[in-house]
């Protein structure tokens, strides 16, 4: 909570328009309602000045998409209409300070008894829903602009097949019959590491293991016992190329770790488990101790950019 209050004031100071996102009302990808937890966290979002909050999983393939939307614009709106009284009730906070702390207003329940606001039009906070198999159909996009989605956002990672193109005059057509100002938010993959696919099923890493960690040498060389490996792109073949001895390395958002024993070469490691687990196909690698060289923008990126153009 403490490191998203600095970026957003810092992205605030910067004139950047302040996205929160990933997790916001997760437990939504099941279930109907949201927890009180990730209600707080909404609201908290609101009052540290983000300017939206986004759904990713909980719109693109949760079975509630809507309700989802109308939960995030109901937590947004509600936050709104009582941010001055919470800053009237609390005191300024002085460290190392001899000024005086300002005394807090009396709260009393009266305050939380106030009626919900229900005027949507008013909400200035923006709820982002990312697009998926459970909403990007004729008939969900009309209902999640009714709900409350202001933006849409369109998850390049997943483009495929001509969906965005089936999807984009979806949005515009829905927007315009309702008199709805939506807007489509094209977000980048950005260079991506991830494990390769699996020989059979998700190997078992347990803690010791000595393994074998490189780049698929050619279309056969599958994650398999004993042996982890990663396609053969710019980026990934940078990473490998970039560890040393000693590196460790975060595979599934950090749920197992394995740390770099021997460097075989630029493309081959020997890694051993640090902490355990069953590693399935396509999972994320983090390396947070190398700086990687990589562009910042890669081939599918600058593709993707003319490609988003393009839709207008």
């Amino acid at each position: 909570p403490f490191a998203q209050k600095l970026l957003i004031q810092r992205a605030k100071q910067a004139g950047l328009f302040v996205i929160t996102a990933t997790q916001m009302v997760e437990s939504m990808i099941e279930n109907p309602v949201p927890t009180r937890a990730e209600v707080s966290d909404l609201m908290n979002a609101v009052w540290d000045g983000t300017d939206a909050v986004m759904l990713s999983g909980e719109a693109a393939t949760g079975k509630f998409p809507c309700e989802a939307v109308m939960a995030e614009a109901s937590a947004a709106r509600e936050a709104e209409t009582v941010k001055h009284r919470l800053q009237k009730a609390c005191p300024y906070v002085a460290i190392d300070s001899k000024l005086p702390l300002r005394p807090p207003r009396a709260l009393n329940c009266g305050m939380a008894l106030k009626r919900q606001e229900m005027d949507h039009n008013k909400r200035k906070t923006k709820v982002v829903a990312s697009l998926g198999p459970a909403s990007w159909s004729e008939e969900m996009i009309p209902k999640m602009i009714q709900a409350g989605a202001d933006i849409f956002r369109l998850n390049c990672s997943h483009r495929r097949g001509g969906d965005f193109e089936r999807v984009y005059p979806l949005i515009r057509q829905s927007a315009k019959e309702l008199g709805k100002k939506v807007e489509c938010l094209g977000d980048l993959q950005g260079p991506k590491f991830r494990v390769g696919e699996l020989a059979a099923e998700p190997i078992p890493l347990k803690d010791g293991d000595v393994l074998e960690f490189g780049i698929c040498k050619d279309d056969n060389d599958l994650i398999k016992p004993g042996r982890i490996t990663m396609k053969p792109t710019i980026e990934q073949n940078a990473l490998v190329k970039a560890c040393a001895v000693g590196t460790p390395l975060l595979l599934e958002d950090g749920i197992m770790e394995v740390k770099v024993t021997e460097k075989i070469s630029d493309t081959e490691l020997k890694v051993r488990v640090v902490r355990g687990g069953k590693l399935k196909a396509r999972k994320g690698v983090n390396v947070p101790t190398v700086q990687i060289d990589c562009a910042a923008l890669t081939e599918k990126d600058v593709e993707d950019a003319e490609f988003l153009l393009q839709l207008e």
